[in-house]
């Protein structure tokens, strides 16, 4: 079934108008658009959807038929759902392998009295003992606390500058580009790199930064050290954290104010609100999700902070900065407590998964609002 088009050519005098056209409903046995000209008495065959389908049904036959039969079969006996679990399992497995797995067997290991370097005795079931003295230890505690004081300060600062970073970055000036990248630069770099770095600076005697505190203060840079004193020690940790990791809170913060539409701002003039009023109002709600995300990202990493302590302080002096991942890695690696810093662990994890559940939950609460 098609429709036969008879029109007529436009004429230079309507050269603005359609031309006339009939169409004509033919029983014809092909699936083509025959377009008649009565001018020219050219028939113009244009091809239809009906025949573009046809060839592609085709087309599906012929690869269809040759496929190998024993393939064929094997291919129209999987269901949908039993492919898509054909793509789906390898990384199920690799989860598994790499994530689930050592967890249970890190439980194992807590309910027992095993010790690495001691393979070949005998492993005593102890149940829930090694928690007990983990949770009764003082040390524990005391290495929470200097978790905590770590952990709180550093996201206080890093917030607070971040913002106020990118707020002053997403106001467009001369050197934008320039300026972004040399704040991002200390992120960039290692640890390792950073804590080496960073203790040179911390030296009384050769250390930039005892100079540039004796410049304000008046005080004598070889007076003090910020390594190597108790009361100053946890500050130096927080310092370095924060010249480090500053530009990733900001760059988060920059996303979320670049992603305000000024159409609000404009809204927000017209109805003569103020600035400080726009800040409070529009700015601090739309950025909040934003800066709870990063202080979620910045509250983990530093929870398992590593590396950056050890460079600098190792843990000293006495036990002013061990955090507690420095206390389970002594247990494990230098008291080889095996069995006790499983414990160790499995308690870490419980309590940063829990902290972190809830704190997701409040974040979906804030970007629900």
């Amino acid at each position: 079934m098609v429709w036969l088009q008879i029109g007529t050519p436009r004429s230079k005098k309507k050269a603005n108008t359609e031309p006339l056209c009939t169409w004509l409903y033919c029983q014809v046995p092909c699936a083509r658009l025959l377009r008649a000209n009565r001018a020219s008495r050219i028939i113009t065959l244009v091809e239809s959807p009906l025949e573009t389908r046809t060839m592609s049904h085709d087309l599906t036959t012929r690869v269809a038929s040759a496929t190998p039969p024993r393939l064929a079969h094997r291919i129209r006996g999987l269901s949908d759902r039993a492919i898509a679990w054909i793509f789906v399992a390898p990384t199920i497995f690799l989860l598994l392998a790499v994530n689930i797995f050592p967890l249970i067997w890190t439980i194992r290991l807590s309910l027992t009295n095993f010790r690495t370097n001691r393979p070949n005795n005998a492993v005593e079931f102890v149940g829930i003992e090694n928690y007990r003295k983990i949770l009764t230890d003082p040390d524990t505690w005391m290495s929470l606390q200097a978790t905590a004081h770590f952990l709180i300060w550093t996201i206080i600062i890093q917030v607070l500058i971040g913002f106020a970073l990118a707020y002053l970055i997403n106001k467009k000036f001369r050197g934008n580009d320039l300026w972004t990248t040399l704040i991002v630069l200390p992120m960039m770099l290692s640890p390792a790199v950073v804590g080496n770095f960073w203790t040179f600076l911390y030296q009384p005697q050769i250390g930039l930064f005892n100079y540039f505190v004796s410049f304000f203060s008046g005080v004598d840079p070889s007076s003090f050290s910020m390594i190597g004193e108790v009361p100053l020690a946890p500050w130096a940790i927080v310092i370095v954290d924060t010249w480090m990791w500053t530009p990733f809170v900001m760059l988060i913060c920059l996303a979320g104010l670049r992603s305000i539409p000024p159409s609000i701002y404009e809204a927000a003039e017209c109805d003569r609100a103020s600035k400080w009023r726009q800040f409070w109002t529009i700015t601090i709600p739309m950025v909040l999700p934003f800066l709870m995300l990063a202080v979620l990202f910045r509250g983990i990493e530093n929870f398992k902070m590593f590396d950056l302590v050890v460079q600098l302080t190792g843990g000293g002096p006495g036990s002013t900065t061990q955090l507690v991942s420095i206390d389970l890695k002594r247990e494990a690696f230098e008291k080889w407590r095996t069995g006790y810093a499983s414990a160790y662990a499995v308690i870490l994890f419980v309590t940063v998964f829990g902290l972190a559940s809830i704190y997701v939950k409040a974040l979906n609460k804030v970007k629900d609002r």
